[in-house]
């Protein structure tokens, strides 16, 4: 019952798994399995960010198009298409 609630209203639900970070629940705790994108410039912006395979990163919050999420006791904010390159576990 509590799945279809959840469903109804977008939520996600535990059993469901998210592929990418930005498909995650707010407050749970990852690992990077993949950076998922072509462009170079991004990868390497994830990379200084700490955001690579078999880093753990938490989603914080999302205020619009804005992720904010934690990577070795750091905060940033970022946008909707890094969220969905970052591939998740």
């Amino acid at each position: 019952m509590v799945g279809l609630f959840a469903n109804a209203f977008g939520l996600k639900t535990r059993s469901e798994r998210p592929t990418s970070l930005e498909s995650a629940a707010i407050g749970e705790t990852y690992t990077i399995n993949s950076i998922e994108t072509t462009d170079s410039e991004m990868k390497h912006f994830l990379f200084t960010l700490g955001c690579f395979e078999g880093e753990r990163v938490t989603l914080v919050s999302v205020l619009s198009d804005l992720y904010v999420i934690s990577v070795k006791d750091a905060r940033y904010s970022i946008d909707r298409e890094l969220a969905s390159a970052i591939g998740i576990d």
